[in-house]
């Protein structure tokens, strides 16, 4: 179930349950600037079959920048 967390807890999962920080960034944009450690899954693309690259016994935190 989806929840929004604060800066802190999105450290503490990082670090204490090695959690996957996932950008849903477009690929360009990515490039140009992502969070250390973050993989990319483009919002467009995010579906079941892209999901499966990611580790289903550690935590996801979901990530997108919008400046709206």
């Amino acid at each position: 179930m989806p929840e929004a967390i604060n800066r802190d807890e999105v450290q503490r999962l990082l670090d204490d349950e090695q959690a996957q920080l996932v950008e849903v960034l477009p690929p360009d944009e990515y490039e140009d600037e992502h969070l250390p450690g973050a993989i990319n899954i483009p919002l467009k693309l995010l579906d079941a079959q892209t999901a499966e690259q990611l580790d289903r016994e550690r935590p996801v935190i979901v990530y997108c920048y919008d400046s709206q």
